[in-house]
């Protein structure tokens, strides 16, 4: 069970700081059209985030090794990657990186793909019973093969003594191994936005994240190459023709 960051002052500094630690910070996306107050509240959970892992690098270790979901490469490249996906978690992982830190992929290119792919279909809706069970089952079913190889990579790469940043989204099902001590990131402004997506659903208004996240999960793998053709030919429409 992960450790509430508030509760480490009430016991002894000096049991955590042995064994493999790993930090645990829930993914928020932000896009570039989601409402101002939306973007401010994300930027004060980053701020806090930041604050609260400094807090954990002083007491109990500083970062050894960075993991993100949605990306499947390590190094450097990976570090590339993640400021595509999301900007603001790549500022953390770079900051570490800089300082010695390595990013280790836990994620597989094709099982992560089709993971994507299952849940595409589901959000689609279906008309058969029988297909929305086959492919619920196929979607559960590449979902646990995800969150196994997760674990185990991370098992794997974090050493003793050593503590892990893990980025990741609410909710995850991801068991990580006994000898594993996770400590929960949980700022006072994740609260906030979560009460501000719940009025905003209260309103029937399509949440802002959601858009962000599934627009970056799409962006973020896309070829450097790819990128720039769509982009100058998204500019060449808006241009008024001579």
């Amino acid at each position: 069970m992960a450790e509430q960051l508030g509760k480490i002052e009430k016991l002894e500094v000096e049991h955590f700081r042995q064994g493999k630690k790993l930090y645990l910070v829930p993914l928020i996306y932000s896009g570039d059209e989601a409402p101002d107050e939306y973007k401010e509240k994300c930027s004060r959970y980053w701020q806090q985030v930041t604050e609260q892992l400094n807090n954990l690098a002083s007491k109990i270790g500083k970062v050894n090794r960075v993991y993100h979901e949605s990306i499947f490469q390590s190094g450097e490249v990976g570090i590339k990657a993640v400021e595509r996906l999301n900007p603001s978690s790549y500022q953390i992982a770079k900051s570490l990186s800089d300082n010695g830190a390595i990013l280790e992929t836990i994620e597989e290119k094709e099982l992560f793909e089709e993971v994507m792919d299952w849940q595409r279909c589901l959000m689609l809706g279906f008309v058969s019973e029988k297909v929305a069970s086959k492919v619920s089952e196929s979607y559960v079913e590449a979902t646990k093969k995800r969150n196994e190889l997760m674990a185990k990579k991370i098992s794997e790469t974090l050493k003793d003594d050593e503590a892990g940043l893990l980025f990741i989204t609410e909710g995850h099902a991801v068991q990580f191994p006994i000898d594993i001590e996770v400590f929960s990131v949980f700022p006072p402004a994740l609260d906030e936005i979560h009460r501000w997506l719940r009025d905003q659903a209260r309103l029937g208004i399509e949440k802002p994240e959601a858009k962000a996240e599934e627009k970056a999960k799409g962006e973020a793998q896309e070829p450097a190459e790819a990128k720039v053709k769509r982009k100058a030919k998204k500019r060449a429409k808006r241009e008024p023709k001579e």
